[in-house]
């Protein structure tokens, strides 16, 4: 996971890293230092998954960042040595507000009361989804449900052979389009799009990564955050990674996490 820490202190900042890295020793913590640091990295880079915001900045408030109409959408917990800021900090998507110096004892509990909101919130959109299921069934019961392709055709030394989606790593379009299997075959595949294979495929198992790639989910070795979104290293075909815009790394998260794509 993805860790932000504004902070304008130097001093201040070493020790709150020290704290996180001994309770969160996985963790990737990126240091800001001022506010027009934090502006220019979040329109650059994908929300990360907490931010710990010092209130008082040398160029402003933190809460300039959170208090735009795009606010990154992660919760945030506040660090300050005053407390004259709690209630403006709680109106915002804050769950917990620290004084300093900051103590061991008071940020464990802030990173357990971290970790229970966003269970609980996995938990609300799971609900949700599957009472939206719910009510359509109820509202169209006879309605039949979505049905995918299970087998495609690809061309192997001249001739055509039946593929199984199953053993199917991903669709890679080149001037044609390549069907890489999870055993690292490589075929030529009978379809001319990937739009044409979206509508085909099972969209649980399959995600449109990028404008060259269908990837499966048991594809998926890993993701990183860059620059411009993330970098998916995929399993087959051997050392390719491939990029994911800004736009989609949330949904792709979701769809690893087996939620709505």
């Amino acid at each position: 996971m993805h860790i932000v820490l504004l902070e304008d202190e130097p001093l201040a900042a070493k020790a709150l890293q020290k704290l996180l890295q001994a309770q969160l020793p996985n963790d990737t913590i990126i240091h800001l230092s001022s506010l027009e640091n934090a502006q220019v990295w979040f329109a650059q880079n994908p929300t990360p998954d907490l931010i710990f915001a010092d209130i008082q900045l040398s160029d402003g408030v933190s809460f300039e960042l959170f208090e735009t109409e795009t606010p990154p959408q992660c919760p945030i917990i506040f660090t300050t040595a005053y407390n004259e800021y709690a209630l403006r900090a709680f109106k915002l998507n804050s769950i917990d507000y620290l004084l300093k110096p900051i103590d061991a004892k008071e940020l464990q509990h802030a990173l357990q009361k971290w970790s229970l909101h966003t269970k609980s919130e996995t938990q609300q959109n799971d609900f949700q989804t599957r009472l939206q299921h719910l009510i359509l069934n109820l509202q169209n019961p006879t309605a039949e449900k979505p049905t995918y392709k299970e087998r495609f055709l690809v061309q192997a030394k001249n001739v055509l052979m039946p593929l199984q989606a199953a053993q199917i790593a991903c669709f890679q379009k080149e001037e044609i389009i390549f069907i890489h299997t999870h055993d690292h075959q490589k075929y030529i595949a009978d379809q001319h799009s990937l739009e044409e294979l979206e509508e085909l495929l099972n969209p649980a198992l399959f995600i449109r990564a990028n404008r060259q790639f269908i990837v499966h989910i048991d594809n998926v070795q890993s993701l990183k955050a860059t620059h411009k979104g993330a970098e998916v290293q995929l399993k087959s075909p051997k050392n390719t990674k491939i990029d994911i815009s800004r736009e989609k790394v949330q949904n792709f998260k979701n769809w690893l996490q087996g939620g709505d794509s």
